[in-house]
């Protein structure tokens, strides 16, 4: 029998939490569910807007929709459009209510075993309780995920990283790797073909979770000291315990990214995954001024994201955007519009040396298990990233 992990399979470590035959058939089904709309219901919404909306619009505005806001106007009013983001929506919450379960059932013991010491430890977590977690957080469970990332339901708990680990494999239905960890791998594969001479010995991922995207710099870069930091503490005692389990080295903190303890000019290379969509427009500033500050000179900063808004069609805008009503992501169309070369300028660094495109996913080898296009609830399918960023 092969060894080799099917891509739309999750890689078992003793972290993960386990599940019941029925329990593991539930979570399967969610996927096969998401992947069910993803592939046969969400691109018939284009033939909605052709044949019923864009022709509306037209009629009544005397032109072609200008903007995915008009758009947005229309279709919320379709049936077909309607239905489909009510499925969606409901894939979302039996998403989370199916990987809570097994570990609500096992909770108290599933706690014990993340949090067990270890005698020769690779890497290290150092928690904050007097960190104050940012309202951004605090005012709204984030991808629908009850109780979000920092709530705690039992001493030391670890159980929001331990449904998130499980739950992203499936909202991404397999399509980020065995490990949820593309975009992290995408990251580190471009910046050693683009920067072969580019030798970093200190990283720093910023907003890591449960350290998917952390996990990829330890074997593309081996010689570097990896930091990665956070501000929820569960997700954190998960990520330790789960790099430690993976035999990967690395420095867990649980700090806010826009104000951290680090020193000035201490990292080579600093990254986020997804990060700046789930802050306020106010902490993506202080998050960039925060990269120039602790960046050293000839350092990298690299950002991933799905792409902006800038040069989309208003309807592939609209669908793209159905995250920022519908899962939970008040800051999401914003952090798709904002001018990122004016952002970078802001925080200090020079226009000449901005960067914003798509790099490839490292996992593109698989591609015919990818969709190729990015669209609302298949946050893993573009087979690419966007990425924004600034040599120091």
């Amino acid at each position: 029998m092969s060894n080799v992990t099917p891509l739309t399979s999750q890689a078992q470590h003793s972290a993960l939490p386990p599940t019941t035959h029925d329990e593991f058939a539930r979570q399967e089904f969610v996927r096969s569910y998401k992947q069910y709309l993803v592939k046969n219901v969400h691109g018939t919404n284009h033939l909605a807007y052709e044949q019923r909306v864009k022709p509306k619009i037209e009629r009544e505005k005397k032109r072609p929709p200008k903007d995915r806001f008009e758009v947005r106007d229309a279709m919320v009013q379709d049936p077909h459009y309607q239905m489909f983001s009510a499925l969606l929506r409901t894939s979302q919450e039996m998403m989370w209510s199916a990987c809570q379960i097994p570990v609500q059932r096992e909770l108290e013991t599933l706690n014990k075993k993340i949090n067990k010491k270890r005698a020769k430890p690779h890497g290290s977590l150092r928690l904050n309780p007097t960190l104050e977690i940012p309202r951004y957080h605090t005012s709204v469970d984030i991808h629908c995920q009850p109780g979000g990332y920092h709530s705690e339901f039992d001493v030391n708990d670890a159980s929001a990283g331990m449904v998130y680990d499980r739950a992203v494999h499936i909202y991404a239905m397999g399509q980020m790797g065995p490990y949820n960890n593309d975009i992290g791998a995408s990251i580190a594969l471009w910046v050693k073909e683009n920067y072969p001479a580019f030798k970093p010995l200190r990283i720093l991922d910023l907003g890591c979770s449960v350290g998917h995207s952390t996990v990829p710099y330890v074997d593309a870069f081996p010689k570097a000291e990896i930091h990665a930091v956070d501000v929820a503490a569960p997700m954190l005692r998960y990520a330790h315990a789960r790099a430690e389990e993976l035999g990967k080295k690395i420095h867990f903190s649980q700090q806010n990214a826009e104000a951290m303890d680090f020193e000035d000019e201490s990292f080579d290379l600093i990254v986020s995954h997804i990060l700046l969509h789930e802050t306020s427009d106010k902490a993506i500033r202080n998050i960039i001024k925060e990269c120039n500050r602790l960046l050293k000179k000839g350092g990298l900063m690299v950002h991933a994201e799905t792409p902006q808004y800038k040069g989309m069609d208003p309807f592939d805008a609209f669908m793209l955007d159905w995250d920022t009503r519908n899962n939970n992501e008040p800051f999401w169309a914003r952090s798709h519009e904002i001018d990122l070369k004016k952002l970078s300028k802001q925080a200090g660094f020079s226009p000449a040396k901005h960067i914003e495109t798509l790099i490839p996913s490292a996992f593109q080898i698989a591609e015919a298990k990818r969709s190729l296009t990015f669209q609302g609830g298949d946050f893993g399918g573009g087979g690419f990233w966007f990425i924004y960023g600034s040599e120091k």
